[in-house]
């Protein structure tokens, strides 16, 4: 009967909680109900990487290591997934190729098992470093083609980037589609024609932001994708991804059957019902079922329309939301049709609230921004225009190497700067990718510790337990 099964990544522990709950699902949440998660079958749990590593750190006063190693105790027979930037690792930079290479071994070594690794141009200079070493460190590692839609993006632009990444050495595919735009019959057409060009499997990833991702991966499944990813139903739909209970049922008796139990699904999802109401205070939310077809249109995903709300209101701007919607596209369209993807998404949507806030469009310009136009992140999908790259960079060079090559090896400098408070290898890294967060955690660290007051702490950056 099973003669296709359907292997699905449960995302509950990363991507759900990262796009319902702000990332603020702690480990001592996770592990009461890791054993149980364990027993199910899953292809993998995503678990790690995205936003887990900064959030950490930042808001829970927690090692995201000793998430990682307590989580690998528990889960023993089901592989543990992450979400890697590429080139950017966990950040928002390129990071020298020492420390990518370090990251990913010491990932690997702490219990990882799958690295989906993308790069938000999906330039392949910023994948091929972290393919490589994912496959000698021992992982698998899947290549992402970032889906998003533009009129220079086709079916035939992913197929020949899935068929490079194929050729790299990637050990499956997986397709992201992180607004959730990609429509059921284009899904269709798209996982139809990647099955004929690569023999890897394929992986689907999206977002029910726009209400489609369910019947998306139902054309998906039957084009032959070979795993899906969904979220335990306390925490899917609106910007998650659809329930993974609802598609274990719809697959049920068919030659897609997943195998899995729904009755200790139903003890998971009782559980996160829990969490998820501790994190609402009790009350329901309208991101749990709300759907925003605005995305249709400006492909904004959830997580950069959050950061857009907090720019206008710290610049009492609100009222200017709809503009800055409206000019997304433009300063897409202007800068080459970067996928709207961390770190290209908060760049993109940053210069759309610049632009209608002063009233001048490129007044004021971050320096991401010059950096992205300078090349520094990676190709664009298309040139960019000669008038909008002269009013942002007037006449700088424009680098044609791969971005990372300019930079000099970290890791020897990086030990020497936080040596009085390394307790483990990892924490050289924590503060290669977070410099100013990790340490203001190593001083909490430290504190707790050894029972210090923790006045030591810088108040300014000072990291508040949630």
């Amino acid at each position: 009967m099973n003669e296709k099964k359907i292997g699905i990544t449960e995302t509950v522990l990363r991507d759900a909680h990262q796009s319902l709950l702000a990332t603020r699902m702690s480990t001592d949440e996770m592990l009461p109900i890791a054993e149980t998660m364990d027993k199910i079958g899953y292809h993998s749990v995503e678990m790690w990487g995205g936003a887990t590593f900064d959030a950490c750190l930042r808001y829970l006063n927690e090692d995201p290591w000793d998430r990682l190693r307590k989580l690998k105790k528990a889960f023993k027979n089901t592989p543990l997934q992450m979400l890697l930037r590429g080139q950017n690792l966990l950040g928002y930079k390129n990071y020298p190729d020492d420390v990518v290479t370090k990251f990913i071994y010491k990932s690997v070594d702490n219990g990882i098992n799958i690295i989906r690794i993308f790069d938000a141009l999906n330039d392949i200079r910023n994948l091929d470093l972290s393919i490589k070493v994912t496959k000698k460190a021992g992982a698998h590692a899947q290549a992402t083609v970032v889906y998003t839609a533009s009129p220079v993006h086709d079916t035939e632009s992913f197929i020949k980037l899935a068929k490079e990444l194929y050729n790299m050495g990637a050990d499956s595919i997986c397709i992201k589609d992180m607004s959730g735009i990609l429509k059921p019959f284009d899904a269709y057409n798209l996982i139809t024609s990647l099955k004929r060009e690569v023999n890897i499997p394929i992986q689907l990833h999206s977002h029910y932001t726009s209400g489609m991702a369910s019947m998306t991966y139902l054309k998906a499944i039957e084009a032959g994708v070979d795993v899906i990813d969904t979220a335990i139903s306390p925490l899917s739909l609106g910007t998650s991804q659809p329930p993974t209970e609802t598609f274990v049922s719809i697959l049920q008796g068919t030659p897609y059957d997943t195998g899995l139990d729904m009755s200790l699904l139903n003890k998971i999802a009782e559980y996160f019902k829990k969490v998820r109401d501790n994190h609402m205070n009790g009350s329901s939310s309208s991101l749990i079922s709300g759907i925003d077809t605005n995305v249709l249109i400006y492909q904004v995903p959830g997580g950069m329309l959050s950061n857009l709300v907090t720019q206008l209101s710290q610049a009492n701007a609100l009222d200017k939301y709809d503009k800055v919607l409206e000019e997304i596209p433009r300063v897409r369209e202007e800068l080459g049709y970067p996928p709207l993807v961390t770190p290209l998404s908060q760049m993109v949507g940053t210069q759309a609230v610049l632009n209608v806030i002063t009233g001048e469009r490129y007044k004021m310009i971050p320096n991401e921004i010059k950096d992205y136009v300078k090349g520094l992140y990676g190709k664009p999908p298309v040139p960019i225009k000669k008038e909008i790259k002269e009013k942002i960079i007037g006449d700088e060079e424009i680098i044609d190497v791969r971005p990372a090559d300019l930079l000099k090896p970290q890791l020897d400098e990086i030990k020497k700067e936080v040596a009085e408070y390394i307790e483990q290898e990892e924490d050289i890294l924590s503060y290669a990718l977070f410099p100013q967060v990790a340490l203001n955690f190593f001083k909490y660290r430290k504190a707790k510790n050894y029972n210090i007051d923790d006045n030591i702490l810088d108040k300014e950056n000072k990291v508040y337990p949630v």
